[in-house]
């Protein structure tokens, strides 16, 4: 198993005939994603890297059985794409698209939940289970099959962290990037039940960020509900109070958010803290639980 994609996820790519859809359709189908459809308003009847277009994401559920949506919609559309998606029957969304004005974020998040849709980003990487499929821009080459869950706010830092455990002879189960924005369809609370239910999860990478919450939300969850191992790291250390380092999330605001407050908290429940990411591989290879009978 996996979390919310497996080799039998069908996916549709809004946006696939400009740069950005063309470019990772090829990289998703590569990684042996089962990428059907392609919806893209008047360009209906193209073909993109052998992916077939429709107007409509209607018209491409009804003659692919597409399940799952990328959508690369410039922002200003965003919000009636990811609408589209889920009166045409699409439960998982994953939106790579950044700058999403905030109100048309809310509106999407709400909508989604009250249709059990669920929404991965916006601004975010995706989600990928390796030797399965993979939904966004995450890169190919970082993944090989393994029980390892990875959870991460951040883009960047998942694809090294994600490459760091590969190098260390170790493999991932299901990575999932939710995005760095304010509000996001998928939190660390929402995500981890996933993973605790998942039998080819063994172990937790937890990749947070200075900013909100959802780290400290998280440790509460983990320390009543979540039974596996968990490696965390919190970056932003070293950022000054207010000022936003990287994420519209992230910021430090009246000494609420910062990287030690997040950190004490997962300590506190039992999570194994690296203070840099080029230590969550060894962490990782010392608590992922080892075979019975080795």
């Amino acid at each position: 198993m996996s979390v919310l994609v497996d080799a039998e996820t069908k996916v549709l790519v809004q946006g696939i005939t400009g740069h950005q859809g063309t470019v990772h359709t090829r990289n998703m189908r590569a990684f042996g994603a089962q990428v059907v459809a392609g919806a893209t308003p008047g360009k209906g009847g193209q073909s993109v890297e052998g992916v077939p277009v429709f107007n409509s994401v209607e018209e491409a559920v009804r003659n692919t059985g597409a399940n799952a949506t990328c959508i690369f919609v410039p922002a200003p559309f965003a919000k009636d794409a990811f609408l589209e998606s889920v009166d045409a029957g699409i439960r998982l969304a994953v939106i790579v698209t950044e700058h999403i004005p905030f109100h048309d974020m809310l509106t999407m998040y709400h909508y989604g939940r009250s249709k059990g849709a669920r929404i991965i980003g916006p601004n975010c990487p995706g989600i990928a289970a390796p030797g399965k499929s993979k939904v966004g821009i995450i890169p190919n080459v970082v993944f090989r099959p393994g029980r390892v869950g990875v959870v991460s706010r951040s883009g960047t830092l998942t694809y090294e962290i994600v490459n760091g455990i590969k190098e260390r002879g170790l493999g991932q189960s299901t990575c999932l990037g939710l995005g760095g924005d304010p509000v996001v369809g998928t939190s660390f609370v929402d995500a981890l039940p996933l993973f605790e239910k998942d039998p080819d999860t063994d172990l937790v990478v937890l990749v947070g960020e200075i900013g909100g919450t959802a780290e400290e939300d998280a440790a509460e969850f983990i320390g009543h509900h979540f039974t596996k191992p968990v490696v965390a790291y919190v970056a932003g250390r070293s950022a000054p109070p207010g000022k936003r380092m990287g994420h519209a999330g992230a910021i430090i605001a009246r000494g609420k958010g910062t990287a030690e407050s997040k950190l004490t908290a997962l300590q506190a429940v039992g999570a194994h803290v690296a203070k840099f990411p080029y230590e969550i591989p060894a962490l990782v290879e010392q608590y992922l639980p080892k075979p019975s009978g080795r």
